[in-house]
């Protein structure tokens, strides 16, 4: 019998477990990386695509998908609160990038117009003289050309529609300008306040009386009346900027020439 050895060391036998492949010999690696190929293909190809357009466009890109684009219902049929409505996108890119080219081809060509008009007082002395009653200015609605009563030169006979000389020169000028155009324009006529104690106020009567008359001024200058738009009289409801509201500064008319995208807004229609 032999001696027991106590310092041996015991015999480990490992096994080697046999599967069928670690994981870089399978597929799913491969389903990843292709995930990966798309999404950077996508990227890099919108990339080229914003990189392709001009700022105005990008802007337009970046106007359509801003929280506040305004949205069309749709009948999706049912009650509550809704009534049955889909909310769905009103306008698609191309036609945002049309709207703001529109808006600002009218913005250049009414600046045009505002400029060609205010260089006219240096043709001669009576157009320096004339323009004088007027001011012009761009807004939302389009170029309004107000003319306005000077304290020595109404533009109509006292309380009546009777234009005197200094207005027809003002609308022939006006006409020849608005004649480059085609847009629409609207007449606003309004008048300082009468004193109270008028037994009759005749501010509305004579504001509407006289928008007529301009709007038949303007026809006889050659201004077809197909692109008359509006012809109203305010009254004294809306006075100019001044401290007494009977001076004769508040004895006006604006001449409104109406960007399109303004009557598009207002549900009025294409011209």
């Amino acid at each position: 019998m032999m001696p027991r050895n106590d310092n041996a060391r015991p015999v480990i036998i490992r096994r080697k477990k046999v599967s069928g492949g670690d994981g870089h010999h399978g597929g799913a690696w491969k389903v990843a990386y292709a995930d990966f190929v798309t999404a950077m293909m996508a990227f890099f190809l919108m990339l080229w695509l914003l990189g392709s357009v001009d700022d105005e466009r990008r802007k337009g890109i970046a106007d359509y998908f801003s929280p506040t684009h305004s949205v069309r219902s749709k009948s999706s049929g049912g009650d509550g609160l809704l009534g049955g409505e889909a909310l769905s996108p009103v306008d698609s890119i191309a036609d945002t990038i049309a709207t703001r080219d529109r808006h600002d081809n009218d913005q250049a060509m009414l600046a045009e117009l505002a400029e060609r008009l205010q260089q006219m007082s240096g043709h001669s002395p009576i157009y320096e003289q004339v323009l004088q009653h007027v001011q012009i200015r761009l807004t939302d609605q389009g170029l309004v050309v107000e003319i306005f009563d000077l304290p020595d030169a109404p533009l109509f006979q006292p309380r009546t529609d009777e234009p005197n000389p200094i207005l027809l020169m003002l609308i022939e000028l006006i006409v020849d300008v608005f004649r480059s155009v085609a847009n629409p324009a609207a007449i606003v006529a309004h008048s300082a306040a009468f004193p109270a104690v008028v037994q009759t106020n005749p501010v509305w009567t004579l504001t509407m009386s006289r928008a007529q008359a301009v709007k038949g001024l303007l026809t006889d200058a050659g201004f077809s009346e197909s692109r008359i738009w509006r012809v109203t009289g305010h009254a004294d409801r809306s006075l100019a900027v001044t401290a007494n509201p009977m001076e004769p500064r508040n004895n006006r008319v604006e001449l409104v020439l109406l960007r399109s995208g303004w009557l598009r807004s207002e549900g009025l229609g294409r011209y």
